[in-house]
Order: C-alpha cells, then structure tokens, then sequence
C-alpha cells in the first residue's frame, strides 16, 4: 500500500512541476509575441517614412543620419 502511495504522490508531484513549467513557458510566449508586435509596429513606421521620403520626388535613398538628433 505504501508502494502504491509513494508512486501516486510522485506524480501528482510531476503534474504540478509541468503545471508550473507550462505556465512559464505560456508567460514567455506571450512576453515574445509583445515584443514582435512592438518590432513589427518599428518596421512599418520605418517603411512609412522611406515612402515618404521617396514620395516627395526625392530620389536620394533613406539614411538613417538623416535621423541624428540635433546636439550631436
């Protein structure tokens, strides 16, 4: 009986190890897909300004030292 104890405890023990585990990972799933968001929303702003720019009868390529703040 004891046996039969010892091996249900032991995996009600690793059920709530991978309860744990799979809550972590679905936090870093979801910290990762905000962090995407974030990159694709910089991508499209980027994009936008090179059609812009290109928009205006300019044909002088994009640079990004076009984009250095005034003090320096």
């Amino acid at each position: 009986m004891d046996e039969l104890e010892n091996r249900i405890t032991e995996l009600e023990i690793q059920t709530a190890l991978q309860a744990d585990l799979m809550e972590s990972l679905n936090d870093t799933i979801a910290k990762m897909q905000q962090t995407l968001d974030l990159q694709q929303a910089q991508l499209r702003l980027l994009y936008q300004r090179m059609q812009d720019k290109g928009a205006n009868g300019e044909r002088e390529a994009y640079s990004l030292r076009d984009e250095i703040p005034p003090h320096y």
